[in-house]
């Protein structure tokens, strides 16, 4: 019997490309949740701007009006805009507190027109749209944390194992995102430990509290769950604590859509889409 021989490629022969691999990263809930997701939170920070521009200070505990000392205001004087932290105040003219509308006509709202919903004032037109995507944003994240516990995307893609706590392995991932570092290959198909608690902290932490210290600030709440006041400290404790999640979400998302940018925006974004993620290959592939 002849012995086979191995086919050897002509020495002009191009060397062969290894066909991309793909893997199916997102499942059709994943998907739906994120882009639902996406807009409603959005339309819920726009209404909530045009309501917080009603009385554009912060409290804490229980009460707290215009002569009360506030911990957090945007103001305006008869020539300037104001941000006011604590004891400090930063001026902020022609961004928040006093600004120029596109009618060239100037503005004392604490947030310009263009960042809210509607574009003009109406406290009772922003509580409408503010109360409709609420109830969007708490029955869908109800069904996806339902899904993600029960139909194994937590233990599956989520969980955080032993290995990972480890401090080193944290602070190499860190030093990773910081030096623009990816994972290429089949460890760019799996969440990292900073994705993994970024999404445990926005899905079961940020996002519930935004809804409970929501329901906390209405009177018909208060008076069929009482303990929401004494869980929060106080109806005006909860509007300070509902406004410092929204921009705790604000900085998930802005970090979230720089680390797609930085990544692949194509491959990132078909992925949310249909599904399908390309691994970046390993280096020598």
């Amino acid at each position: 019997m002849a012995e086979s021989e191995t086919p050897v490629a002509p020495p002009d022969a191009a060397p062969q490309t290894p066909a991309p691999v793909r893997v199916y990263r997102h499942r059709l809930p994943t998907r739906l949740w994120h882009w639902v997701n996406a807009a409603t939170l959005l339309i819920l920070l726009m209404s909530g701007l045009m309501i917080f521009n009603a009385h554009p200070r912060l409290y804490w505990g229980q009460y707290g009006a215009n002569p009360d000392h506030a911990w957090f205001a945007v103001g305006a004087t008869p020539t300037t805009g104001f941000v006011r932290i604590g004891e400090t105040r930063i001026e902020t003219t022609g961004v928040l507190g006093r600004w120029t509308d596109a009618k060239g006509v100037e503005q004392t709202w604490a947030f310009p027109g263009w960042a809210t919903i509607p574009t003009s004032y109406s406290l009772a037109d922003g509580r409408r749209w503010h109360l409709f995507f609420a109830w969007i944003l708490a029955v869908g994240l109800t069904l996806y944390m339902l899904w993600t516990a029960f139909g194994g995307h937590l233990r599956r893609d989520l969980h955080v194992r032993r290995s990972e706590w480890s401090p080193r392995h944290i602070w190499q991932d860190i030093k990773d995102h910081a030096r623009l570092r990816f994972p290429k290959g089949a460890a760019a198909g799996r969440y990292n430990i900073l994705q993994k608690l970024s999404y445990i902290g926005v899905i079961f932490i940020l996002l519930p509290l935004m809804i409970f210290t929501g329901l906390t600030m209405s009177p018909g709440m208060d008076a069929a769950w009482p303990w929401l006041l004494d869980v929060f400290g106080g109806r005006q404790s909860a509007r300070s604590i509902h406004f410092i999640a929204a921009w705790l979400l604000v900085a998930f998302f802005l970090v979230h859509i720089a680390m797609v940018l930085l990544a692949g925006p194509v491959n990132e974004i078909r992925s949310m889409v249909t599904g399908w993620f390309r691994l970046p290959p390993e280096k020598g592939e």
